[in-house]
Protein backbone atom coordinates (compact mmCIF):
# COMPACT_ATOMS: atom_id res chain seq x y z
CA UNK A 1 0.00 0.00 0.00
CA UNK A 2 1.32 3.45 -0.91
CA UNK A 3 0.80 5.92 1.92
CA UNK A 4 -1.31 8.96 1.11
CA UNK A 5 0.54 12.25 1.52
CA UNK A 6 0.31 13.74 4.99
CA UNK A 7 -1.54 17.02 5.42
CA UNK A 8 0.41 20.26 5.51
CA UNK A 9 1.96 20.90 8.90
CA UNK A 10 2.12 17.21 9.59
CA UNK A 11 3.87 16.02 12.70
CA UNK A 12 4.37 19.36 14.43
CA UNK A 13 0.70 20.22 14.07
CA UNK A 14 -0.34 16.83 15.46
CA UNK A 15 1.95 17.23 18.48
CA UNK A 16 0.61 20.75 19.04
CA UNK A 17 -2.97 19.49 18.76
CA UNK A 18 -2.24 16.84 21.39
CA UNK A 19 -0.93 19.48 23.77
CA UNK A 20 -4.01 21.58 23.01
CA UNK A 21 -6.22 18.67 24.14
CA UNK A 22 -4.78 19.17 27.59
CA UNK A 23 -4.75 22.98 27.58
CA UNK A 24 -8.43 23.11 26.54
CA UNK A 25 -9.55 20.92 29.43
CA UNK A 26 -10.82 18.20 27.07
CA UNK A 27 -8.36 15.60 28.34
CA UNK A 28 -9.10 16.51 31.95
CA UNK A 29 -12.82 16.05 31.38
CA UNK A 30 -12.24 12.62 29.82
CA UNK A 31 -10.01 11.59 32.71
CA UNK A 32 -12.62 12.75 35.23
CA UNK A 33 -15.15 10.41 33.60
CA UNK A 34 -12.79 7.44 33.97
CA UNK A 35 -11.84 8.27 37.56
CA UNK A 36 -15.52 8.50 38.55
CA UNK A 37 -15.95 4.80 37.77
CA UNK A 38 -15.53 2.62 40.87
CA UNK A 39 -13.52 -0.30 39.53
CA UNK A 40 -12.12 -1.76 42.75
CA UNK A 41 -13.75 -5.15 42.14
CA UNK A 42 -16.44 -4.71 44.80
CA UNK A 43 -18.94 -4.85 41.93
CA UNK A 44 -17.73 -7.22 39.18
CA UNK A 45 -20.25 -5.78 36.77
CA UNK A 46 -18.63 -2.36 37.11
CA UNK A 47 -15.42 -3.73 35.59
CA UNK A 48 -17.26 -4.72 32.44
CA UNK A 49 -19.17 -1.43 32.44
CA UNK A 50 -15.89 0.50 32.50
CA UNK A 51 -14.71 -1.32 29.39
CA UNK A 52 -18.04 -1.22 27.54
CA UNK A 53 -19.10 2.32 28.39
CA UNK A 54 -15.82 4.22 28.72
CA UNK A 55 -13.17 2.48 26.63
CA UNK A 56 -14.96 0.66 23.80
CA UNK A 57 -16.59 3.86 22.45
CA UNK A 58 -13.19 5.54 22.23
CA UNK A 59 -11.83 2.70 20.13
CA UNK A 60 -15.02 2.61 18.03
CA UNK A 61 -14.55 6.32 17.23
CA UNK A 62 -11.22 5.32 15.66
CA UNK A 63 -12.96 2.78 13.44
CA UNK A 64 -11.95 -0.22 15.54
CA UNK A 65 -13.97 -3.36 16.18
CA UNK A 66 -14.26 -4.22 19.87
CA UNK A 67 -15.28 -7.21 21.96
CA UNK A 68 -15.28 -8.06 25.65
CA UNK A 69 -13.50 -11.31 26.45
CA UNK A 70 -13.72 -13.41 29.59
CA UNK A 71 -10.29 -14.85 30.47
CA UNK A 72 -10.24 -18.35 31.96
CA UNK A 73 -10.78 -19.19 35.64
CA UNK A 74 -13.29 -16.39 36.28
CA UNK A 75 -10.60 -13.74 35.79
CA UNK A 76 -11.75 -10.13 35.27
CA UNK A 77 -12.90 -9.12 31.77
CA UNK A 78 -10.67 -7.81 29.00
CA UNK A 79 -11.50 -5.56 26.07
CA UNK A 80 -9.98 -6.44 22.71
CA UNK A 81 -9.97 -3.85 19.95
CA UNK A 82 -8.71 -4.12 16.38
CA UNK A 83 -8.30 -1.73 13.47
CA UNK A 84 -6.59 -3.14 10.40
CA UNK A 85 -6.07 -0.30 7.95
CA UNK A 86 -4.04 -2.42 5.55
CA UNK A 87 -2.37 -5.82 6.14
CA UNK A 88 0.82 -4.48 4.55
CA UNK A 89 1.24 -1.85 7.28
CA UNK A 90 2.93 -2.45 10.64
CA UNK A 91 0.71 -3.49 13.54
CA UNK A 92 1.12 -2.23 17.11
CA UNK A 93 -0.39 -3.88 20.17
CA UNK A 94 -1.71 -1.43 22.78
CA UNK A 95 -2.19 -2.39 26.43
CA UNK A 96 -3.61 -0.83 29.56
CA UNK A 97 -5.53 -1.78 32.66
CA UNK A 98 -8.34 -0.34 34.70
CA UNK A 99 -7.55 0.51 38.30
CA UNK A 100 -8.80 -2.06 40.81
CA UNK A 101 -7.18 -0.73 43.99
CA UNK A 102 -9.72 0.23 46.69
CA UNK A 103 -10.61 3.92 46.61
CA UNK A 104 -9.73 4.32 50.32
CA UNK A 105 -12.33 6.99 51.04
CA UNK A 106 -11.70 8.91 54.23
CA UNK A 107 -7.93 8.46 54.07
CA UNK A 108 -7.13 11.10 51.45
CA UNK A 109 -5.69 14.45 52.53
CA UNK A 110 -7.92 17.54 52.59
CA UNK A 111 -10.97 15.25 52.59
CA UNK A 112 -10.57 14.64 48.86
CA UNK A 113 -13.00 12.27 47.16
CA UNK A 114 -10.86 9.64 45.36
CA UNK A 115 -13.56 9.17 42.70
CA UNK A 116 -13.67 12.86 41.82
CA UNK A 117 -10.82 14.28 39.77
CA UNK A 118 -9.45 17.21 41.77
CA UNK A 119 -7.05 19.74 40.24
CA UNK A 120 -4.82 21.57 42.73
CA UNK A 121 -2.15 23.53 40.94
CA UNK A 122 0.17 21.12 39.14
CA UNK A 123 -1.42 18.04 40.71
CA UNK A 124 -4.51 16.12 39.58
CA UNK A 125 -5.78 13.81 42.33
CA UNK A 126 -7.96 10.74 41.91
CA UNK A 127 -7.87 6.96 42.02
CA UNK A 128 -6.40 5.66 38.78
CA UNK A 129 -5.07 8.96 37.41
CA UNK A 130 -1.66 7.34 36.92
CA UNK A 131 -2.23 3.62 37.52
CA UNK A 132 -3.51 3.09 34.93
CA UNK A 133 -6.59 4.95 33.68
CA UNK A 134 -4.76 8.17 32.92
CA UNK A 135 -1.93 6.39 31.15
CA UNK A 136 -3.98 4.37 28.67
CA UNK A 137 -6.22 7.40 28.13
CA UNK A 138 -3.17 9.38 26.98
CA UNK A 139 -2.44 6.75 24.32
CA UNK A 140 -6.06 6.76 23.14
CA UNK A 141 -6.34 10.54 23.05
CA UNK A 142 -3.11 10.82 21.07
CA UNK A 143 -4.39 8.20 18.62
CA UNK A 144 -7.54 10.27 18.13
CA UNK A 145 -5.47 13.39 17.44
CA UNK A 146 -3.35 11.64 14.78
CA UNK A 147 -6.43 9.95 13.30
CA UNK A 148 -8.08 13.35 12.86
CA UNK A 149 -4.92 15.05 11.60
CA UNK A 150 -4.55 12.43 8.88
CA UNK A 151 -8.15 12.65 7.77
CA UNK A 152 -9.34 9.38 9.28
CA UNK A 153 -6.26 7.24 8.71
CA UNK A 154 -3.31 6.31 10.88
CA UNK A 155 -0.80 4.74 8.53
CA UNK A 156 -0.56 1.62 10.72
CA UNK A 157 -2.77 -1.05 12.23
CA UNK A 158 -3.45 -1.62 15.89
CA UNK A 159 -4.77 -4.26 18.19
CA UNK A 160 -5.44 -3.56 21.86
CA UNK A 161 -5.93 -5.36 25.14
CA UNK A 162 -7.33 -3.41 28.11
CA UNK A 163 -7.65 -5.69 31.12
CA UNK A 164 -9.10 -5.33 34.61
CA UNK A 165 -6.90 -7.71 36.60
CA UNK A 166 -3.36 -6.32 36.57
CA UNK A 167 -3.35 -5.49 40.30
CA UNK A 168 -4.18 -9.17 40.95
CA UNK A 169 -1.30 -10.41 38.81
CA UNK A 170 -3.24 -10.39 35.50
CA UNK A 171 -4.93 -13.75 36.07
CA UNK A 172 -5.87 -15.55 32.88
CA UNK A 173 -4.05 -13.09 30.62
CA UNK A 174 -1.26 -15.44 29.51
CA UNK A 175 -3.72 -18.31 28.97
CA UNK A 176 -6.00 -16.06 26.90
CA UNK A 177 -3.12 -14.95 24.68
CA UNK A 178 -1.71 -18.46 24.35
CA UNK A 179 -5.10 -19.91 23.36
CA UNK A 180 -5.44 -17.63 20.33
CA UNK A 181 -2.32 -15.52 19.77
CA UNK A 182 -3.48 -14.40 16.30
CA UNK A 183 -6.11 -12.17 17.90
CA UNK A 184 -3.32 -10.15 19.55
CA UNK A 185 -0.53 -10.61 17.00
CA UNK A 186 1.54 -7.53 16.21
CA UNK A 187 5.02 -6.30 15.39
CA UNK A 188 5.60 -4.47 18.67
CA UNK A 189 3.94 -3.65 21.98
CA UNK A 190 3.80 0.08 22.79
CA UNK A 191 2.12 0.75 26.14
CA UNK A 192 2.24 3.03 29.16
CA UNK A 193 2.47 2.17 32.85
CA UNK A 194 4.76 2.82 35.76
CA UNK A 195 6.78 5.94 36.56
CA UNK A 196 9.46 7.89 34.79
CA UNK A 197 12.89 7.80 36.41
CA UNK A 198 12.22 11.38 37.54
CA UNK A 199 9.15 13.58 37.14
CA UNK A 200 10.91 15.90 34.72
CA UNK A 201 12.74 13.20 32.73
CA UNK A 202 10.79 11.49 29.92
CA UNK A 203 11.54 7.79 30.00
CA UNK A 204 11.35 4.58 28.03
CA UNK A 205 11.56 1.20 29.73
CA UNK A 206 11.89 -2.07 27.89
CA UNK A 207 10.90 -4.76 30.38
CA UNK A 208 10.23 -5.32 34.07
CA UNK A 209 11.61 -7.02 37.12
CA UNK A 210 9.83 -10.19 38.12
CA UNK A 211 8.15 -10.70 41.48
CA UNK A 212 7.98 -13.86 43.58
CA UNK A 213 6.04 -13.83 46.86
CA UNK A 214 7.01 -16.46 49.43
CA UNK A 215 5.96 -17.27 52.99
CA UNK A 216 8.32 -18.70 55.60
CA UNK A 217 6.90 -20.60 58.57
CA UNK A 218 8.64 -21.91 61.66
CA UNK A 219 6.02 -24.13 63.28
CA UNK A 220 7.57 -25.90 66.25
CA UNK A 221 4.76 -27.10 68.52
CA UNK A 222 1.13 -26.79 69.52
CA UNK A 223 0.29 -23.88 71.81
CA UNK A 224 2.41 -21.40 73.72
CA UNK A 225 4.33 -22.22 76.90
CA UNK A 226 5.05 -19.94 79.86
CA UNK A 227 8.28 -18.08 79.20
CA UNK A 228 9.31 -18.22 82.86
CA UNK A 229 9.02 -21.99 83.05
CA UNK A 230 10.10 -22.84 79.51
CA UNK A 231 12.15 -19.89 78.26
CA UNK A 232 15.67 -21.15 77.58
CA UNK A 233 14.45 -24.71 77.14
CA UNK A 234 12.26 -24.44 74.07
CA UNK A 235 13.32 -23.19 70.67
CA UNK A 236 11.78 -19.78 70.04
CA UNK A 237 10.25 -19.74 66.52
CA UNK A 238 10.49 -15.95 66.31
CA UNK A 239 14.21 -16.02 66.95
CA UNK A 240 14.72 -18.96 64.59
CA UNK A 241 12.86 -17.16 61.85
CA UNK A 242 14.74 -13.91 62.46
CA UNK A 243 18.03 -15.74 61.97
CA UNK A 244 16.70 -17.49 58.87
CA UNK A 245 15.87 -14.08 57.39
CA UNK A 246 19.37 -12.92 58.31
CA UNK A 247 20.73 -15.88 56.35
CA UNK A 248 18.81 -14.74 53.27
CA UNK A 249 20.17 -11.19 53.35
CA UNK A 250 22.94 -9.45 55.23
CA UNK A 251 22.37 -6.56 57.65
CA UNK A 252 22.39 -4.03 54.81
CA UNK A 253 20.14 -6.01 52.48
CA UNK A 254 22.80 -7.73 50.35
CA UNK A 255 21.50 -11.06 49.06
CA UNK A 256 23.16 -14.20 50.46
CA UNK A 257 21.33 -16.87 48.44
CA UNK A 258 23.89 -17.54 45.67
CA UNK A 259 21.31 -18.39 43.00
CA UNK A 260 19.40 -15.17 43.72
CA UNK A 261 22.37 -13.08 42.63
CA UNK A 262 21.89 -12.38 38.87
CA UNK A 263 24.58 -12.50 36.22
CA UNK A 264 22.98 -10.04 33.79
CA UNK A 265 24.37 -6.66 34.85
CA UNK A 266 26.21 -6.39 31.54
CA UNK A 267 28.29 -3.44 30.29
CA UNK A 268 25.39 -2.42 28.00
CA UNK A 269 22.93 -2.42 30.89
CA UNK A 270 25.34 -0.50 33.10
CA UNK A 271 25.88 2.04 30.34
CA UNK A 272 22.13 2.56 29.98
CA UNK A 273 21.64 2.91 33.74
CA UNK A 274 24.47 5.43 34.03
CA UNK A 275 22.10 7.91 32.34
CA UNK A 276 19.22 7.17 34.74
CA UNK A 277 19.70 8.87 38.12
CA UNK A 278 17.22 7.67 40.74
CA UNK A 279 14.48 10.14 41.68
CA UNK A 280 15.20 12.08 44.88
CA UNK A 281 11.74 13.57 45.45
CA UNK A 282 10.52 10.66 47.58
CA UNK A 283 12.05 9.18 50.74
CA UNK A 284 15.77 9.70 51.20
CA UNK A 285 17.75 6.82 49.70
CA UNK A 286 19.89 4.85 52.14
CA UNK A 287 23.32 4.97 50.48
CA UNK A 288 24.63 1.89 52.28
CA UNK A 289 21.61 -0.36 51.59
CA UNK A 290 21.68 -3.15 49.03
CA UNK A 291 24.45 -4.79 47.04
CA UNK A 292 27.83 -3.16 47.77
CA UNK A 293 29.59 -1.62 44.79
CA UNK A 294 26.43 -0.88 42.79
CA UNK A 295 25.01 2.54 42.03
CA UNK A 296 21.46 3.30 43.20
CA UNK A 297 20.24 2.88 39.60
CA UNK A 298 21.94 -0.51 39.31
CA UNK A 299 20.46 -1.65 42.62
CA UNK A 300 16.85 -0.86 41.69
CA UNK A 301 16.86 -1.58 37.95
CA UNK A 302 19.75 -3.98 37.42
CA UNK A 303 19.78 -6.22 40.50
CA UNK A 304 17.56 -8.30 42.75
CA UNK A 305 16.01 -7.16 46.04
CA UNK A 306 14.41 -8.95 48.99
CA UNK A 307 11.66 -7.32 51.03
CA UNK A 308 10.03 -8.58 54.23
CA UNK A 309 6.40 -7.71 53.51
CA UNK A 310 5.12 -8.79 56.94
CA UNK A 311 6.21 -10.88 59.93
CA UNK A 312 4.36 -12.34 62.90
CA UNK A 313 5.19 -14.19 66.11
CA UNK A 314 2.59 -14.53 68.85
CA UNK A 315 -0.19 -11.95 68.98
CA UNK A 316 1.13 -8.38 68.54
CA UNK A 317 -2.24 -6.94 69.62
CA UNK A 318 -2.09 -8.76 72.97
CA UNK A 319 1.42 -10.06 73.78
CA UNK A 320 1.61 -12.70 76.52
CA UNK A 321 4.53 -14.06 78.53
CA UNK A 322 4.90 -17.25 76.55
CA UNK A 323 7.18 -18.87 74.02
CA UNK A 324 4.96 -18.83 70.94
CA UNK A 325 4.38 -22.04 68.99
CA UNK A 326 5.11 -20.60 65.56
CA UNK A 327 6.29 -17.60 63.58
CA UNK A 328 5.80 -16.55 59.97
CA UNK A 329 7.28 -14.04 57.57
CA UNK A 330 6.07 -13.05 54.12
CA UNK A 331 8.88 -12.04 51.81
CA UNK A 332 9.17 -10.90 48.22
CA UNK A 333 11.97 -11.29 45.70
CA UNK A 334 12.04 -8.68 42.94
CA UNK A 335 14.32 -10.14 40.30
CA UNK A 336 15.83 -9.25 36.95
CA UNK A 337 16.63 -11.28 33.86
CA UNK A 338 19.49 -13.65 34.69
CA UNK A 339 17.68 -15.21 37.66
CA UNK A 340 16.54 -18.80 37.13
CA UNK A 341 12.84 -18.44 37.93
CA UNK A 342 12.26 -22.18 38.21
CA UNK A 343 15.00 -22.38 40.84
CA UNK A 344 13.88 -19.52 43.12
CA UNK A 345 12.15 -21.75 45.68
CA UNK A 346 14.49 -24.77 45.39
CA UNK A 347 17.52 -22.50 45.75
CA UNK A 348 16.12 -20.98 48.92
CA UNK A 349 15.39 -24.45 50.29
CA UNK A 350 18.97 -25.54 49.64
CA UNK A 351 20.35 -22.39 51.19
CA UNK A 352 18.28 -22.61 54.37
CA UNK A 353 19.21 -26.27 54.76
CA UNK A 354 22.91 -25.45 54.39
CA UNK A 355 22.55 -22.74 57.03
CA UNK A 356 20.85 -25.13 59.48
CA UNK A 357 17.24 -23.99 59.11
CA UNK A 358 15.57 -27.25 58.15
CA UNK A 359 12.76 -26.29 60.55
CA UNK A 360 11.75 -23.30 58.41
CA UNK A 361 9.11 -24.20 55.83
CA UNK A 362 8.77 -22.38 52.50
CA UNK A 363 5.38 -21.72 51.00
CA UNK A 364 5.29 -20.28 47.49
CA UNK A 365 4.15 -20.84 43.96
CA UNK A 366 6.46 -22.61 41.54
CA UNK A 367 5.79 -19.83 39.00
CA UNK A 368 6.41 -16.23 40.07
CA UNK A 369 3.54 -13.75 40.11
CA UNK A 370 5.36 -11.80 37.38
CA UNK A 371 8.34 -12.91 35.31
CA UNK A 372 11.43 -10.85 34.51
CA UNK A 373 11.85 -9.47 30.98
CA UNK A 374 14.24 -7.10 29.27
CA UNK A 375 14.58 -5.84 25.70
CA UNK A 376 18.12 -4.91 24.65
CA UNK A 377 18.48 -1.09 24.77
CA UNK A 378 20.24 -1.30 21.37
CA UNK A 379 17.43 -3.30 19.73
CA UNK A 380 15.77 -1.74 16.64
CA UNK A 381 12.45 -0.87 18.29
CA UNK A 382 14.16 0.62 21.34
CA UNK A 383 16.34 2.83 19.15
CA UNK A 384 13.32 3.78 17.00
CA UNK A 385 11.29 4.85 20.03
CA UNK A 386 14.22 6.75 21.49
CA UNK A 387 14.60 8.65 18.20
CA UNK A 388 10.89 9.50 18.14
CA UNK A 389 10.89 10.90 21.68
CA UNK A 390 14.04 12.87 20.96
CA UNK A 391 12.39 14.30 17.85
CA UNK A 392 9.39 15.45 19.90
CA UNK A 393 11.23 16.75 22.94
CA UNK A 394 14.49 18.03 21.50
CA UNK A 395 16.39 15.91 24.05
CA UNK A 396 16.95 12.19 24.52
CA UNK A 397 14.80 10.34 27.07
CA UNK A 398 16.13 8.09 29.79
CA UNK A 399 16.14 4.46 28.63
CA UNK A 400 15.71 1.77 31.29
CA UNK A 401 16.41 -1.84 30.31
CA UNK A 402 13.62 -2.76 32.72
CA UNK A 403 11.28 -1.19 35.25
CA UNK A 404 12.08 -1.69 38.94
CA UNK A 405 8.51 -2.82 39.55
CA UNK A 406 6.63 -5.66 37.94
CA UNK A 407 3.90 -5.93 35.33
CA UNK A 408 2.75 -8.63 32.88
CA UNK A 409 5.38 -7.85 30.24
CA UNK A 410 6.23 -11.54 29.94
CA UNK A 411 2.90 -12.29 28.25
CA UNK A 412 3.84 -9.86 25.48
CA UNK A 413 7.57 -10.61 25.29
CA UNK A 414 7.32 -14.39 25.65
CA UNK A 415 3.77 -15.60 25.00
CA UNK A 416 3.36 -13.32 21.95
CA UNK A 417 7.06 -12.93 21.16
CA UNK A 418 6.97 -9.14 20.83
CA UNK A 419 9.57 -6.45 21.37
CA UNK A 420 8.18 -4.33 24.20
CA UNK A 421 8.43 -0.55 24.53
CA UNK A 422 6.85 1.22 27.50
CA UNK A 423 6.41 4.99 27.72
CA UNK A 424 5.43 5.92 31.30
CA UNK A 425 3.47 9.08 32.12
CA UNK A 426 3.75 9.02 35.90
CA UNK A 427 6.44 9.92 38.45
CA UNK A 428 8.00 8.04 41.38
CA UNK A 429 6.18 9.99 44.12
CA UNK A 430 2.67 9.66 42.59
CA UNK A 431 1.23 7.61 45.52
CA UNK A 432 -0.36 4.96 43.31
CA UNK A 433 -2.07 2.19 45.31
CA UNK A 434 -2.33 4.64 48.23
CA UNK A 435 -4.33 7.67 49.34
CA UNK A 436 -3.55 10.88 47.42
CA UNK A 437 -2.70 9.21 44.10
CA UNK A 438 -1.96 12.05 41.72
CA UNK A 439 -0.64 12.93 38.28
CA UNK A 440 1.33 16.00 37.30
CA UNK A 441 -0.22 18.30 34.72
CA UNK A 442 3.10 18.88 32.97
CA UNK A 443 3.70 15.14 32.63
CA UNK A 444 0.21 14.49 31.26
CA UNK A 445 0.55 17.25 28.66
CA UNK A 446 4.02 16.10 27.68
CA UNK A 447 2.77 12.51 27.53
CA UNK A 448 0.09 13.48 25.02
CA UNK A 449 2.75 15.15 22.85
CA UNK A 450 5.10 12.17 23.12
CA UNK A 451 2.43 9.65 22.13
CA UNK A 452 1.16 11.79 19.26
CA UNK A 453 4.73 11.93 17.97
CA UNK A 454 5.14 8.17 18.32
CA UNK A 455 1.89 7.42 16.50
CA UNK A 456 2.73 9.94 13.78
CA UNK A 457 6.18 8.43 13.25
CA UNK A 458 4.75 4.92 13.08
CA UNK A 459 2.34 6.00 10.37
CA UNK A 460 4.82 8.16 8.51
CA UNK A 461 7.92 5.99 8.63
CA UNK A 462 6.73 2.59 9.77
CA UNK A 463 8.82 0.84 12.37
CA UNK A 464 12.59 0.52 12.38
CA UNK A 465 13.99 -0.69 9.03
CA UNK A 466 15.11 -4.03 10.49
CA UNK A 467 11.53 -4.82 11.53
CA UNK A 468 9.55 -3.84 8.46
CA UNK A 469 9.71 -7.25 6.81
CA UNK A 470 9.07 -9.16 10.06
CA UNK A 471 5.74 -10.28 11.44
CA UNK A 472 3.80 -11.05 8.27
CA UNK A 473 1.41 -13.22 10.24
CA UNK A 474 0.79 -10.33 12.61
CA UNK A 475 -0.47 -8.20 9.74
CA UNK A 476 -2.90 -10.79 8.39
Amino acid sequence: MTAAPDPAGGRDDAVAAARARFASGAFEAALASLVARRTDGSDPGALRDYLEEEIAPRFAALGADTEILAPPDDAPPLLRAERIEDPALPTVLLYGHGDTVPAMEGRWSEDRDPLTLTREGERLYGRGVVDNKGQHLIGLEALAVVHAARGGRLGFNFRAAIEMGEERGSPGLAALFAADPARFAADVLIASDGPRVRAERPTLFLGARGAANLALHCRLREGGHHSGNWGGLLRDPGIRLAHALAAITGPTGEIRVPEWRPDSLTPAVRAALADCPVDDSGPAIDPDWGEPGLTPAERVWGWNAVTVRAALAGDPAAPVNAVPPSASAWIQLRFVVGTDEADIVPALRRHLDREGFEDVEIEGDARPMFRATRLDPDSPWALWARESLTRTLGAAPAVLPNLGGSLPNDVFAETLGLPTVWVPHSHPACSQHAPDEHALASTLEEGLAIMAGLWWDLGERGGPPASRDVGAAARA
